[in-house]
Formats: C-alpha cells, structure tokens, sequence
C-alpha cells in the first residue's frame, strides 16, 4: 500500500487517540500536504522536531492496527460485501449490499 494512503487509513482509524498538537501536525502532513519546513516555522518548532513527531505518530499508530487491526477488519468486511453484491441475482440483496458499502 502506498505510505500516504496507508498514513491516512491509519489517521482515520486512529487518529483521535493522538494528542491534539500531534493530531494537527500530522493532520498538516498527511492531509493537507505542507512541508515539514512549512509546519516547522507555523510552529515555532524545528524541521527535525516535525520529522521526529511524524515517525513517533506512524509508530504509535501501527502499533495501534498491530494490536486492534481495525483497518484489516475493515478491508475484510468491505470486499466480502462486495463479493456479495456481484455474485447475487436478487435486487433487493443488491442494493442492501451497496449501501453498506457506501456507508463503510
């Protein structure tokens, strides 16, 4: 999986359970693309600080998939029902199907 996707299914996943300063850093890499050099000096802090902060979130947030794997779940349930809607004849399970997947 490309890093930035990954960071971001990560992020959705997990992301509340960083504090509020790592939240808005990580937040300004990952989804709104600024440099670090960007966010160091919106910050206040050093380039090296953002790049420290940014690894210690990917950690603490693949930690949290290691040991909750809430985004393999995810992937799991999501092509299952997916299987279903192509494989089933009936319209009423059909659309059942598509829209539990728009709602995942």
């Amino acid at each position: 999986m490309e890093k930035i996707v990954e960071q971001g299914l990560l992020y959705d996943f997990y992301g509340e359970l960083l504090t509020g300063h790592q939240r808005q850093i990580y937040e300004d890499v990952v989804l709104n693309d600024l440099s670090l050099s960007e966010i160091a000096q919106e910050q206040g802090i050093s380039r090296q600080g953002v790049h420290d902060l940014i690894r210690r979130c990917d950690r603490t947030l693949q930690a949290y998939e290691s040991k909750l794997h809430l985004i393999e779940k995810f992937g799991r349930v999501k092509d299952t029902v997916a299987q279903i809607e192509s494989r089933s004849s009936e319209e009423e399970v059909r659309r059942l199907a598509r829209q539990i997947l728009e709602e995942l």
